[in-house]
């Protein structure tokens, strides 16, 4: 062990580590099939947000109405939120020691 001092982010992230020890929760190494599935889901939450994100300007120039504008981005944010928690969910889902099958209703 060197006599270099910690940076900041280890310190954190050593009394993380101690705090989940002491509250008895274990790490988890992912496996490369989870790494996998995992990628694949934040790839496709990816695609999802750059086709909505083409189809929301699209309707953004179209659009001359200050109170239609507002409308289509609050639509805009309720979806990249709704795709974020689809997303989000999966991960959880196959980061589950017992996970069961990835694909869920979303897919």
């Amino acid at each position: 062990m060197t006599n270099q001092p910690k940076s900041a982010l280890e310190l954190v992230m050593e009394r993380l580590r101690k705090k989940d020890a002491d509250a008895g929760i274990a790490e988890q190494t992912l496996t490369d099939e989870q790494k996998a599935a995992i990628a694949e889901a934040r790839s496709m939450y990816e695609a999802k947000v750059a086709e909505r994100q083409i189809l929301h300007r699209g309707k953004v120039l179209t659009t001359v109405d200050p109170q239609e504008r507002a409308a289509l981005d609050d639509e805009y944010r309720r979806d990249l939120e709704r795709f974020a928690s689809d997303r989000d969910a999966k991960i959880r889902r196959i980061r589950e020691p017992a996970a069961s099958p990835v694909e869920g209703p979303h897919s």
